[in-house]
């Protein structure tokens, strides 16, 4: 386990960090501003689900830290040779590539382009070049692959959560005044 660098596996989770910063400062504006555009050119698209409060992006990102987190912890535990340590940098690594695609389709800015390129993809293929010079057995296709399956999972999963976890907050919020003024 030696010869794997903590800026390896503990660099994922200051990667991710630095790519979430982005996304948490402009997705939420973000996808409120773009979607009257994107309705107009891709009318079948079901862009009512695209509008995310800030809340919702502030939970959906705690959620993930929490993913990036326990993933880098496993990495660091197993000097990388975790398979989900693996997987997730994999999948943070595709992750980056399709920020590039959807700008490619929103024709212009998304939340998170301008890290994908300068953190994200090169983190991702430094810590694989790392992981193989310290002799580290990468399956790279197999996690590839366990990453490309696992993003939407992860990502629908982290948001769908945290939709749930706001909602229920924003309720329960509306439904104190009303409790008060009956006492």
């Amino acid at each position: 386990m030696d010869g794997v660098p903590a800026a390896v596996t503990w660099g994922l989770l200051a990667a991710w960090a630095v790519h979430d910063a982005e996304e948490l400062a402009t997705m939420a504006r973000w996808t409120r501003e773009a979607r009257p555009e994107l309705e107009r050119r891709y009318p079948r698209v079901p862009w009512q689900r695209l509008e995310l409060s800030q809340r919702q992006v502030n939970v959906a990102i705690g959620l993930m830290g929490g993913v990036m987190a326990g993933a880098s912890a496993m990495g660091a535990r197993t000097g990388g040779r975790s398979p989900v340590f693996q997987a997730v940098l994999a999948g943070f690594g595709l992750h980056g590539v399709g920020h590039l695609a959807q700008s490619a389709v929103a024709r212009g800015y998304t939340p998170g382009v301008v890290t994908a390129p300068v953190v994200v993809i090169p983190f991702t293929m430094w810590a694989w070049r790392q992981l193989r010079a310290a002799g580290v057995p990468t399956a790279s296709g197999r996690s590839a692959l366990a990453g490309l399956a696992a993003l939407p999972l992860v990502l629908v999963g982290v948001h769908a959560l945290a939709h749930a976890l706001t909602k229920q907050r924003v309720h329960r919020r509306s439904l104190t005044p009303r409790r008060a003024r009956r006492r």
